[in-house]
């Protein structure tokens, strides 16, 4: 009785491994993949802006830098938020 109630364990938890791995394949990579992207839009749109109108109104210049500033932040945070991701599935032996 008992050897069937330890392999009824190891495939809950075999089948719990292969949803957690299915998730993160099917919906949290493209999720940080979409937000990457739209962090670097954001960043191209604030480069437009920026180049577009520095001569004309500083306010607007001013809004294409922020644009810029706020693209860039966006890109290190998510860089640097996959990067300790990796290190801590890494140091506990959950990276493939």
């Amino acid at each position: 009785m008992f050897p069937n109630i330890a392999l009824a364990a190891g495939t809950l938890t075999a089948n719990a491994e292969a949803f957690r791995d299915r998730a993160m394949l099917v919906i949290v990579q493209p999720l940080i993949g979409m937000m990457f992207a739209l962090a670097l839009v954001m960043f191209l749109f604030g480069v437009m802006r920026f180049v577009a109108t520095s001569d004309k109104s500083s306010e607007d210049a001013n809004k294409g830098r922020q644009h810029m500033l706020w693209g860039i932040i966006g890109m290190f945070v998510m860089a640097a938020v996959f990067g300790i991701m990796r290190l801590i599935l890494r140091t506990l032996g959950m990276d493939t």
